[in-house]
Order: C-alpha cells, then structure tokens, then sequence
C-alpha cells in the first residue's frame, strides 16, 4: 500500500461534507422521533446498510474468513457498537440533539485511556493527559454550568449522561478492534458484524420497550432512508477510502468538525438553545481532544524539524 499523502483542497472540502452528514444524524433522529423511535430507527438504518454492505462484498467477490480466535471479539464490537447506539437513541429521548452528539464524539477520550491501559506502544504522553483532563474539565462544565431550569432538568442530564456513556462504548469499540486480531481485516467485514448484531439487538429492544410502532411519514421515510443509505453505507465506505488516500491523523484531527456542526444544526433546525456554558464545556472538550489525537502529527513534525519531543 503506498504512502498516504497529506490533505488537499478535494480532502477538506469531502471531510467537511462527511462531518456535516454524520453530525446531522442526531439532528435527523430527533426530528422525526414522534413517528419513527430513534432506536427503531437505528435498527432499522443498520439492517439497511447491512444488506447493501453483503451486495457490495458478493459483487465484488471478496472473501470474509473469520479466525476462531476473532469469533468472540467480532461478536463484542457488534454488541458495544448496539450498547452505543441504544444509548444515543434513548439519549434523544431526553436531550438536545447538539447536546447528544458532542458527548458522543468524546469517544477518542476513552478509546485513549483504554488504549494506555492495553497497548504498550499507545502510553500517553503528558500532553495527551493535560488534553484528558481538559476534556473532561469540560464535560464537567457541559454538565453542570446550565443557567436554565432546562438544562439542569434530570432529563436533560440523564440525557447527556446517556450520550456519554455511549462516546465510552464507542472508545471501547475502538479498543477491542486495536487489541485483537480484529485489527487485520478490512473495515468493511468489522463493519458488517457491527451493523449485523445492532439490527438484531436494537429491533428486540424496540418490540420490547414498545418503540416500534412507525408512523410512515414523508419526513420519517426519507430520514430513515438518509440514515440506512447515505450514514450508514455511503458515508462509511467514503470514510475508508479517504483513509486509504490520506494520512489518519489528519482526517481524525478534521473529523472533530462534527459535533460543532452537530451544535449548529440543533440550533438551526431544531430551535435548540446554545447555553453559554455548554459552548465553553463543548470547546474545552473538542481542545482536549485535539490534544489527544494530535500527539503522534505533533511529535512527528518536531522530529523533521529536529526540535526535541
């Protein structure tokens, strides 16, 4: 495989539409969440993008040998990747969309402490913990600094709360893939576990909580088509081919482009209100992560430019 190169015009300008269409998911989910549940709702777009994904491999004659060893951790990312997802759409049962999707992207924070604790070669640096304590300095800041009956309700902080636990099961995910066997095969095939077991999972737990009833409006048709087609699918596959084309660190330092575009959507389409201390809570949180993921683009730069790490 040859050298990634660094960004370009064509790479900004696709990462900056990639974050608008992932960050508009929350936004999306929420909208229709009265004829169409948000959890049924992501079943559902999972078992779309699921059976695109299975065409896509049979078309293109792709083979998906499966290791004994991978067996139990294949079955664990699809269940952590359920776990985040059930949690994101109870999570829009109770909070903002904004709100929602910036708890949700501080999974690089946990995928990094995890990684500490299993990888040797990932330890943090003291940069990377100053970036941790930053994040979570503004977690506890998004949290808590409301100025509003509403946003200190205990359903908006359930809510939130929610979402971050499931911005920890996404870092878990991000864990066993690196930890494990997993780590060797296409994106794609970890992909389609994932997307295979949350379509099973959420779709239970729909018919059990009675969230599956669907009023099949124009808005919920189109959205759960946006979800299963363009987020779940198109936007994926566009994904793994940028990182084959262009340098991870790069694209992932980009990728934090999504929850602000999260917050501006909620505000723009939803009439959300933007509380002061959550934007102050939101930038500490995006900095710290920025921290985090920037180390390795940083420690490299110094390195050409011989200054010491």
């Amino acid at each position: 495989m040859g050298t990634r190169q660094p960004l370009d015009l064509f790479a900004i300008g696709t990462m900056t539409i990639f974050c608008m269409v992932m960050a508009s998911q929350q936004v999306m989910l929420k909208a229709v969440a009265e004829d169409l549940a948000p959890v049924f709702q992501i079943a559902l777009r999972s078992g779309i993008a699921a059976a695109l994904l299975i065409g896509l491999i049979l078309l293109q004659r792709h083979r998906m040998p499966l290791a004994p060893e991978n067996r139990i951790p294949a079955l664990l990312i699809g269940v952590l990747f359920t776990l985040e997802f059930l949690l994101v759409g109870e999570a829009l049962n109770k909070t903002s969309a904004g709100h929602a999707t910036v708890f949700l992207y501080t999974s690089p924070i946990f995928a990094a402490i995890g990684l500490h604790l299993k990888i040797p070669n990932e330890r943090m640096s003291r940069l990377q913990w100053l970036g941790i304590l930053l994040a979570f300095a503004g977690i506890v800041l998004a949290f808590l600094g409301g100025d509003s009956t509403e946003a200190l309700s205990s359903d908006v902080l359930l809510g939130d709360f929610l979402a971050l636990l499931a911005g920890a099961a996404w870092g878990l995910t991000t864990v066993v893939v690196r930890a494990t066997g997993l780590s060797a095969l296409p994106a794609r095939q970890t992909l389609l576990y994932q997307l295979v077991v949350a379509f099973v999972l959420l779709s239970l737990w729909a018919y059990m909580t009675g969230q599956a009833d669907v009023n099949p409006t124009p808005e919920a048709m189109g959205s759960l088509a946006f979800h299963g087609i363009v987020v779940s699918f198109i936007a994926f596959l566009v994904w793994f081919w940028l990182l084959t084309k262009y340098k991870a660190s790069q694209l992932g330092i980009l990728s934090f482009m999504t929850p602000v575009f999260g917050v501006l959507l909620g505000n723009w389409l939803l009439g959300e209100r933007i509380e002061a201390n959550f934007i102050v809570g939101s930038a500490l949180i995006i900095g710290g992560i920025l921290l985090v993921s920037s180390h390795g683009w940083l420690s490299k730069r110094r390195e050409r430019t011989g200054k010491p790490a």
